[in-house]
Parts: C-alpha cells; sequence; structure tokens
C-alpha cells in the first residue's frame, strides 16, 4: 500500500462519526488525493467503501491489521 496524502485518525469513535470525519475531510483536499482512515469500529468496514459508491470516489483498499481505509477524491 503507497502512503496517503494524508491521514485521517478515527480510532475509538464509533459510527456514523468516521463516516462523518471522511465526509467533511475529502473535500477539502485536491481532486486525486487519498485519504487514509484510521477506524477501529467495526462498522466502518461496511459503511466507507458504501460512503464511496454513493459519493463516486474511489474506495482504494482496506488493511485488516491497521485498521485503514484508503479513498482517493474523484470530484
Amino acid at each position: 500500500m503507497s502512503e496517503p496524502d494524508e491521514v485521517l485518525d478515527c480510532r475509538g469513535q464509533r459510527c456514523p462519526l468516521p463516516v462523518i470525519a471522511l465526509a467533511r475531510r475529502l473535500p477539502e483536499l485536491p481532486v486525486g488525493a487519498v485519504l487514509r482512515v484510521l477506524a477501529d469500529d467495526p462498522a466502518a468496514a461496511l459503511d466507507i467503501p458504501a460512503w464511496c459508491r454513493m459519493r463516486g470516489q474511489d474506495f482504494l483498499t482496506a488493511t485488516p491489521d491497521g485498521p485503514a481505509y484508503d479513498v482517493r477524491r474523484t470530484h
């Protein structure tokens, strides 16, 4: 996994806070930037990819040992 442009640490936060933080931060980054969300809430594994599908953003990868979720801003 390559290094992201920015890391958003949401560890210890429960659903839906990691997705809300992602939704607030991603638009502030340039198109093409990769935001890594660190989230240890089990719901994040479903919520973050689902949010990306609904918003037309690229969900790149998830690491089970992180747990980290990489999202690329597409627009």
